[in-house]
């Protein structure tokens, strides 16, 4: 990255918004991140499970409910309702605004001008094995699971807001590879990242 541009992306309010796909880490990386700097944290994820609950469904807690029968009928239901997403994006982008933030979102990246963006990259099998691990089934299961679940959600993306999840890296500053990295591996690379392009925020801090 140019020092001009890092200048650039300094003189705006901090906004760092991490993205990826299912397994490759984003979720658990974002609240690091957060926590490290002392950042606010906002998960587009869990506003929509806090709608589902709203709605109706049961336990939306913990991992792989967006896997589960209850998940996927959410996801169907969303995609005939853009209000769903709509409403979930509105709070996201006001929260943004505010700065001082680590937004974990698929949505973000496109729709909120400035910020610092990431995307991780994962396989699919290695996103599979991660979440196999995570939620106690079988790797086939889980990548059947995962590929039923991205179809009805960059479908969701793209009739609402025309951009292809998972396929689109324009917004990215910095898209990292995941597979071969441990989780404490890549946390270490994002530090690093962010203390090179905010430094004069982050100096000093541990």
């Amino acid at each position: 990255m140019s020092r001009g541009r890092e200048l650039e992306i300094a003189k705006h309010p901090l906004i760092v918004c991490i993205c990826g796909l299912t397994g490759s880490g984003k979720s658990t990386l974002a609240r690091k991140l957060a926590s490290k700097y002392g950042l606010g944290y906002c998960s587009g994820g869990d506003a929509l499970k806090a709608l589902a609950m709203e709605e109706g469904y049961g336990n939306v807690g913990g991992h792989g409910w967006w896997e589960s029968k209850e998940g996927m009928r959410f996801l169907e239901k969303r995609g005939k309702d853009r209000e769903f997403d709509q409403a979930i994006d509105k709070k996201l982008l006001e929260f943004a605004r505010k700065g001082d933030v680590i937004l974990d979102s698929w949505t973000m990246p496109w729709l909120l001008d400035g910020g610092f963006k990431i995307w991780l990259e994962a396989s699919p099998e290695r996103r599979a094995g991660r979440v196999a691990k995570r939620d106690d089934m079988s790797v086939d299961d889980a990548l059947r699971a995962l590929k039923k679940k991205e179809s009805h959600t960059k479908n969701i993306y793209k009739r609402l807001y025309g951009f292809a999840l998972g396929e689109d890296y324009k917004p990215f500053h910095l898209i990292l590879d995941t597979d071969n990295l441990k989780a404490s591996e890549v946390f270490s690379v994002l530090c690093m990242v962010l203390d090179s392009c905010f430094r004069d925020r982050f100096a000093g801090q541990e």
